[in-house]
């Protein structure tokens, strides 16, 4: 939608230009997704290093020389920081943001050791895999998640994350729920499959090859909407809604439209998601009536 609505801007007709800069803003949401996962296992390692620093300090304290390491050793954690499937993807796509700008990560750790929720973790020395497992899921959601020097960090380094990074967070959050003390961690594929990534080429260019074609379906399917006053998201919703109706098989109808109802409600007007709703409901109707909607695959509802 973004990738048809720039073009749009742009009174561009470089199509190959514009999904050439689409497939690399998804693709960079895999970066994304490694920084933050790496930022787990960059906390863990600057509490290492506190601690031993501390503990060969000349003056050291009795508590110094002898810390509660329970934080440095929750299991979660190290298992991040083991995963072999984590540190090759770092290498591979060359991710060392952590190395480079370090002081946020002590802005992170700053933060989780002032906390409350720290502070009852740390009570005792020893904990179970469920309490590593519970105490990092909630570090990750309410403290390092929300951080706003983090956020504005994310925001200045690439611009198109903006979008991506409660998509981000809310994966690799599903992910530290799913964490198993007998298996290793792995990291989660960009697509889902090959027929996934070719997804994305294709509907954004069936979309703007089509547009004039689309458009006709919902003009005369606004009575009480002049052309000119449909908000442009609106229209670019509906297109490509209309354009996995009729041009898509294997999605289910009522898949598009919740998809495009939740993107109208996150991105267009407060109204944007009733009006489009009333269109598609409409135009499902002809469509099915003129027998233009042909879905197949496995577990395809229409009604």
């Amino acid at each position: 939608m973004q990738s048809i609505y720039a073009l749009h801007q742009k009174s561009s007709d470089d199509i190959e230009k514009e999904e050439k800069f689409l497939l690399h803003s998804i693709d960079a949401i895999q970066d994304l997704y490694l920084i933050m996962l790496s930022s787990l296992v960059e906390i863990r390692k600057k509490e290492v290093v506190f601690l031993e620093t501390s503990s060969k300090k000349h003056l050291a304290t009795p508590e110094e020389r002898n810390p509660n390491k329970k934080f440095v050793h929750n299991a979660v954690l190290q298992k991040l920081e083991e995963s072999s499937s984590l540190s090759i993807a770092l290498e591979k796509r060359k991710i060392n943001n952590w190395a480079m700008n370090d002081d946020y990560i002590l802005i992170l750790l700053n933060e989780i050791k002032q906390s409350a929720l720290y502070s009852n973790y740390m009570k005792t020395k020893k904990s179970s895999f469920q309490e590593d497992k519970d105490f990092v899921i909630e570090m990750f959601s309410e403290l390092i998640a929300p951080n706003e020097k983090l956020y504005d960090y994310l925001e200045d380094h690439k611009l198109t994350w903006i979008d991506d990074i409660p998509l981000v967070n809310t994966q690799i959050l599903k992910e530290l729920k799913q964490v198993s003390e007998k298996e290793d961690f792995r990291i989660s594929k960009l697509y889902k499959d090959q027929e996934d990534q070719e997804f994305v080429s294709s509907l954004f260019k069936k979309t703007v090859l089509n547009e004039l074609e689309l458009a006709k379906e919902y003009i005369d399917k606004t009575p009480n909407w002049d052309a000119e006053r449909i908000a442009e998201l609106d229209t670019i919703i509906l297109k490509m809604a209309i354009c996995e109706f009729l041009k898509f098989p294997s999605i289910p109808v009522k898949v598009t439209i919740n998809e495009y109802l939740e993107i109208a409600k996150e991105y267009s007007t407060p109204k944007s998601s009733i009006f489009i709703n009333g269109i598609l409901d409409n135009l499902i109707k002809e469509f099915q009536n003129e027998n233009k909607i042909q879905k197949t695959g496995r577990g395809l509802i229409q009604n």
